[in-house]
């Protein structure tokens, strides 16, 4: 609880100073008492046409919001991704980062379910909330993460030249969200999945990015691995395709040993997400070839 009040305490005092700074509502920073009775005092006094608009500016979730917020993260580990997309599809609108981007992750989750139009669209809709949310807050990790992956996702549609044109940029995001938050298994993940990518590219699509850039995106399958093996230790069994890509990162570099230990691991995973399938799927596919 003192962790939460704390929390609320210097929210308000955010909000407070953002209002007088940014809005130039006339109390100036200088007058911020130190109290947190009399901040929460003048907090109130603010009114809502000022409080609610600085609020997300500032980065700060309504009581409202974050019932929705917490009902989408059980919804998210129970992997019923269709139920998230519409509890959170009602607050497309919304100014709150945190909400955006949960639902850009909503619609992605939601596209694996569909057939290929809809998750074309779906994937489209995604990269909507996720610009609009990194625009109201680049300092939230997560909206940088996936700007990341969405910027590579609707690539996807557009060619392998876009992709790799993209390549540079979608790597910052994901080392920006690594800065933001150095424990974050998933953004790991995707560092080492964008390393793979680039160290298993094939010759044809090396000629296209010689000429895109100058220098192209390079990366091998020890830096991959390393990201791989980072995740996995940061969060064990977050996610079945880290066990999957680290088999392969492992086959690639031939050895043999690990790849089949990472490929079983796969196949025995509790599969709940069409995600989860797939690689179980696919470590088959690779196990039968060893």
């Amino acid at each position: 609880m003192a962790v939460d009040s704390r929390r609320a305490f210097v929210n308000l005092v955010r909000v407070f100073r953002f209002a007088s700074r940014s809005l130039k509502y006339p109390v100036t920073r200088s007058k911020i008492p130190f109290s947190r009775t009399e901040t929460l005092k003048t907090y109130l006094k603010l009114p809502l046409t000022v409080l609610l608009p600085v609020m997300a500016a500032a980065g700060v979730t309504s009581p409202e919001l974050q019932k929705i917020i917490d009902e989408c993260e059980e919804l998210y580990e129970k992997k019923d991704f269709l139920t998230m997309y519409d509890l959170l599809i009602p607050h497309k609108e919304s100014n709150d980062a945190n909400i955006l981007w949960r639902l850009a992750r909503a619609a992605t989750e939601k596209g694996k379910l569909v057939d290929k139009e809809e998750k074309k669209s779906l994937t489209y809709e995604a990269w909507d909330y996720i610009t609009k949310a990194l625009e109201l807050d680049d300092k939230n990790f997560a909206c940088h993460k996936w700007y990341g992956i969405l910027l590579d996702k609707t690539a996807e549609y557009e060619g392998t030249q876009k992709r790799i044109s993209n390549a540079f940029k979608v790597k910052e995001h994901f080392m920006k969200a690594l800065e933001l938050n150095p424990k974050d298994a998933t953004t790991m993940y995707c560092l080492g999945y964008w390393c793979f990518l680039f160290a298993d590219m094939p010759w044809y699509q090396r000629k296209i990015a010689s000429v895109i850039f100058a220098t192209p995106p390079t990366s091998t399958y020890e830096e991959a691995l390393g990201y791989f093996k980072q995740a996995e230790e940061t969060d064990p069994g977050f996610y079945n395709m880290n066990n999957k890509m680290l088999g392969l990162t492992y086959l690639r570099l031939k050895d043999k040993e690990l790849a089949k230990t990472y490929f079983l691991k796969a196949i025995n995973y509790p599969a709940k997400s069409e995600d989860d399938k797939q690689a179980v799927k696919e470590a088959a596919d690779h196990l039968k070839s060893l």
